[in-house]
This record gives structure tokens, sequence and C-alpha cells, in this order.
């Protein structure tokens, strides 16, 4: 017999390989399938895979498991093949930086599960494209879960991020996909122009805003004139916004809320000089003294050192809320700021 293999030029089946057949017979829980010289080989149910043309005649693609059983025929599986032949084709698709279309079949705490080709593949969080990006307020886990189980079964465009089939590893990224066409929204912006958006996250620092794919933030000192506590009470999430860009960054713009508007610090700032006693509120009390508001935009601060004669405790001196009269120090308009005295008031 290996003489007579020898003689044709014949390899015998290797485990692993992957050869063409036909299909000779189909059975209820099994297909057998023609190799030519190499004899006949065998593909159990559960190795056909779904949607598998099995009528007579039918040539396939199949991978050797076994190759030679007791019986004497080969085992094999059609599902292997397609796998082994998916790993080829999501290789080059890599390899060319090719960007393809895929739909997430379920998701989890890091990211969506995707299957292609066979294959399951995982596609973490941080690889989401701006649009995209759950972007929830104090990194709230089951809402981050119901933002990415929304992303089921929806058309992603990806490019395939790391490949490894020894290690089963497939990672796709949006980002990636989406990365040339942002470089060139990039390039048609710069600092100083109006932009719209959409807000698609609100946190403690501030909000994070869609404009046209590319992620921006409007950092809560950017949000508003006044003093912002709660950037929540500024703007919501799904509200659209338009903002002036401050900043580009290498994948996000600093963008800001209040430059759309003028300052209305400059405008009741005239109302005071340097020398004038006004009357003020007092907002918040520090080791180094207290801030005072003397009108809805204008804030001074009152030095420790402005309190009295003699080395007060500011928390001593002042209450929250309470009004009282102070002089006018200095008056920096470029800086926004302007220092208060308590004891020369008096």
């Amino acid at each position: 017999m290996d003489e007579l293999l020898a003689s044709e030029n014949i390899q015998q089946l290797k485990a692993g390989e992957t050869i063409e057949g036909k299909i000779i017979s189909v059975r209820k829980h099994e297909a057998w399938v023609d190799l030519g010289a190499n004899g006949v080989g065998v593909v159990m149910r559960r190795e056909i895979g779904p949607n598998q043309d099995l009528e007579k005649g039918t040539e396939v693609t199949v991978s050797v498991i076994d190759p030679e059983l007791e019986e004497g025929h080969a085992l094999l599986s059609m599902k292997r093949a397609a796998k082994d032949k998916g790993w080829d084709e999501l290789q080059t698709v890599f390899e060319n930086k090719e960007t393809i279309q895929v739909k997430p079949y379920d998701a989890n705490r890091g990211g969506l599960l995707i299957e292609l080709e066979g294959i399951r593949g995982f596609m973490p969080v941080s690889q989401l494209s701006a649009d995209h990006y759950p972007r929830v307020s104090g990194a709230d886990k089951d809402e981050i879960m119901q933002k990415l189980t929304a992303l089921v079964k929806q058309t992603l465009t990806v490019r395939i991020l790391d490949i490894n089939k020894k290690e089963n590893k497939l990672i796709f990224s949006e980002k990636e996909a989406v990365k040339d066409d942002m470089q060139e929204r990039f390039e048609k912006l710069a600092v100083g122009d109006e932009v719209e958006g959409v807000i698609t996250g609100v946190i403690d620092f501030g909000a994070f805003v869609n404009v046209d794919g590319i992620e921006g933030l409007i950092h809560i000192s950017e949000i508003s004139w006044e003093r912002v506590e709660d950037p929540k009470n500024y703007v919501k999430t799904g509200e659209r916004v338009k903002a002036k860009i401050i900043a580009i960054d290498k994948d996000r713009l600093s963008l800001s809320l209040k430059q759309m508007q003028e300052d209305p610090w400059l405008g009741e700032v005239k109302k005071f000089k340097k020398g004038d006693n006004v009357e003020g509120r007092v907002t918040r009390i520090t080791p180094f003294g207290a801030f005072v508001q003397l009108s809805p935009a204008v804030e001074a601060l009152v030095h420790v050192s402005e309190m009295s004669d003699d080395d007060s405790n500011p928390e001593e001196v002042f209450k929250v809320n309470e009004t009282k009269e102070f002089k006018v120090l200095d008056i920096d308009t470029e800086n926004r700021k302007i220092a208060l005295s308590l004891k020369k008031a008096k």
C-alpha cells in the first residue's frame, strides 16, 4: 500500500489539514464525502455547521479531525474548515486594514461580543466611537450595561485591531474604523470655530459633546460665567448645544459654552471703582479669607489680612449668606479679580 501511494505521489491525510471533497451520501446524522485518491470521510451532524448545503454532488471544504478511523475512513469537519478559512480571511482583512460591518450578538460590562466568519471576537468599550461610547455619570455600571445592550444587533463599521489564531483572539475597533474620517474632519476645524453638537454625557467635571462624530468636552469652568457647582443644572444628556472650540487635542475638542455669550462680569464690574464702599453677601469662607458676591456676575475676595487688625479666624468673622460693607482695594479687569477690605470699610 505504501509503495502504491508513493508511486502515485499521493500524500497521506494529516490531522488539521484542509482538503476539498464531494458529498456522495447524506444520512440523518452524517454526511459522506468523496476525497478522491484519499478515500472517503464522514462528517457527523454536529460538525456540519449552519446553513451548509448537503445536496449529493456538492463540492465542500473539510478539515481532517482523524485521518483514519478503525473502519478505515477519515473523520472530517465542515465547521472547523469554515472556521480555518474564516481565520485566513480575517487575517487578510487585518493586514489590509480594511473596514467591515458587524452586528454584535451580545454585550457585557467590558464591551460587545461579535461573531464573524464563525469566529467569536470582542470589542472593548474603549474602542467604541464617540457616537456609541457610554458616557455616564459616576461610571454607573448598570447604566453602562444598558447603553451597550442597546448596540446589540446594530450594524457597526469596524476594523480588526488584533488577531491571533493560536490564542483564539479577535479584537475589533470602531474607533480605528472612523480614524481616517475623523482626521479629515479635524483638519477642517480651528480654535475659535463655533460648532454644534449633542450632549452625550454629564459628569462631575463637565459634559461630553458629540460634534459630528468627534468627541468634545466642555469643562465645568467653561459651562457658564456663573460659578457652576453641578453641571447637570445647566446641560442635559441629549440636548443640542452650540459651543466654541477653545483647544484641539489629538482626538478630542475642548469646547466652551460660556464664550458663546458676552462676559457679564465685564459689564457689571463697571459699577465699582477703587476706593468705593460696597455692600456684598458672603458666599464662601476659606482659611485665607472669604468670597463676597457684589452682583450676580461679580465675586470678590476679602483676604484674611484685610478682615481686621488682629489675627482673626475667617469663620469667626464671617457667616455664609450674611451681608457686610467692604471697601474696594483693587480691580484687576484682565484677570477678573477684585480685592476687598473689611477693616478699611470701618
